[in-house]
């Protein structure tokens, strides 16, 4: 991933924690680990559920308990 896309992807985020970007997609959290040189993504329910993934276990985790923690802060995702 180029630093253009980690800021196009950056700009386009509700939300960034850690490094990782949460971006509403059709109802549903694109979540992108910005540390990462490849694109590691991973999309979630609205109530956290683990949908599809190219991250590794540790990275679920930590943006998953990213989400439950902070999610309050994005505005409501359409369904």
């Amino acid at each position: 991933m180029t630093e253009t896309d980690k800021r196009r992807i950056a700009d386009a985020a509700e939300m960034i924690v850690g490094g990782y970007a949460f971006l509403k997609e059709q109802g549903k959290i694109k979540v992108v680990n910005l540390n990462m040189d490849e694109p590691h993504v991973m999309i979630i329910s609205p109530s956290g559920e683990m949908l599809e993934s190219s991250m590794d276990p540790i990275e679920q985790q930590v943006a998953l308990d990213i989400w439950q923690e902070d999610s309050e802060f994005m505005e409501a995702v359409d369904a």
